[in-house]
């Protein structure tokens, strides 16, 4: 449609300037002595148009004769620019693809090329790592920021990444330390630091990385739930030997973060520790903020002279789980430190009641090993003996 009004605009521009050439009578006279010459103004007007359009011909062929060389040029630059960039291209594709040989070889032309020099160097130095050629990797990566300072903490995180998977913990931490002067401190790289700290076994900080990355919903909250177990526990078990330091450790930690497993940790340093009241304490803690079967047993195994105090605390826990076996069988063994053999007895029965349990049977055995019913012990080990532990 826009082309068929310029054709029709055209058409008209021509009926137009035709119709005022029919009408226009007037002539140009040129005087150069002893010349004359006399034109009519139509020919006069037609004849200058066609030597301008002749002369702008002119000019712009000299102009395009004159500019050939550059647009060569830069012809040419194009070219190489356009196959460096499918050289760079290609690098990338190869080092997804896990041909490290290639995209190696591939890195360095786009290097030569110029073509982002520094990023070729970094895929260079990947494909060297990956490759296990540590001079060839160590070499790119010195290349990557002598070529272009933008790489700089781009070269620092493949680095720490590099480090991590070499199970250079203490090197890596040391590079994220440089990147967060570099360039602050990211998602990306505290992710990073979070691995360096767990191999380097600062669970301390591991804590503090994870809260701070489930703080800002980069750590999904069951992963962030078992990294900070493993740090509590690492950290319980470095300070079995010291029991003030033990317990200042336990008071600081958050109620949030006080899970049954950690509680059995704590227990049992404190038990290891001879702090059998603060075992007792920590588990009766943990039991009356939820539930757990592993640390009611672990309750009835508690050593000390508190077995009065325990039998009290869980007859007052059975009013409110009647039908938990492992809290019965817990407080058939309190019963059995005191030698209330009745009261054990009939705990135990109970629990065997409600499941079968080779615990239970053991405990009965037992007992009547203590009693001297040697009959009765030996058909409960029997039945022991056929049931599966735990």
């Amino acid at each position: 449609m826009k082309g068929l009004f310029w054709v029709l605009s055209l058409f008209a521009l021509a009926v137009g300037l035709s119709l005022v050439a029919r009408f226009n009578d007037g002539y140009l006279l040129l005087v150069l002595p002893p010349w004359r010459m006399e034109v009519t103004l139509n020919l006069a007007l037609f004849a200058l148009a066609v030597a301008f359009l002749l002369l702008y011909l002119l000019l712009r062929g000299v102009a395009a004769t004159l500019a050939l060389p550059d647009r060569v040029r830069a012809f040419r630059e194009r070219r190489r620019r356009a196959k460096a960039a499918a050289i760079f291209q290609e690098a990338v594709r190869l080092l997804f693809e896990g041909r490290f040989g290639h995209a190696l070889k591939k890195a360095a032309e786009a290097h030569a090329a110029g073509e982002a020099p520094g990023l070729a160097a970094l895929i260079a130095a990947r494909a060297a790592q990956r490759m296990r050629e540590s001079d060839k990797q160590q070499a790119w990566l010195d290349r990557a920021t002598q070529d272009d300072a933008r790489t700089a903490a781009a070269r620092l995180m493949l680095e720490a990444e590099m480090c991590i998977e070499g199970r250079r913990f203490e090197d890596a931490v040391m590079i994220l330390a440089r990147l967060q002067h570099l360039a602050g401190r990211h998602i990306a790289a505290l992710r990073l630091e979070l691995r360096a700290r767990q191999g380097c076994g600062d669970w301390d900080e591991v804590l503090r990385i994870a809260r701070l990355l489930e703080k800002r919903g980069a750590l999904a909250a069951e992963a962030a739930r078992e990294l900070k177990l493993k740090a509590h526990q690492e950290n319980v078990a470095r300070r079995r030997s010291d029991l003030a330091l033990l317990r200042a450790y336990l008071d600081k930690v958050p109620a949030g973060e006080f899970g049954p497993r950690l509680t059995q940790a704590a227990a049992a340093a404190l038990t290891a520790l001879g702090a059998h009241d603060d075992a007792r304490r920590c588990i009766e803690r943990q039991l009356e903020q939820g539930w757990d079967a592993e640390l009611a047993d672990l309750y009835g195994r508690g050593e000390g002279d508190d077995a009065v105090a325990r039998i009290a605390r869980a007859e007052e826990w059975l009013t409110r789980h009647p039908h938990e076996a492992s809290l019965l069988v817990a407080l058939g063994r309190l019963c059995m430190r005191r030698q209330l053999w009745g009261k054990a007895q009939s705990y135990l029965e109970a629990s065997l009641s409600l499941a079968e349990s080779r615990e239970a049977r053991l405990e009965l055995a037992r007992m009547a090993d203590a009693l001297g019913r040697e009959a009765e012990a030996n058909r409960h080990y029997r039945v022991a003996a056929q049931l599966p532990p735990g």
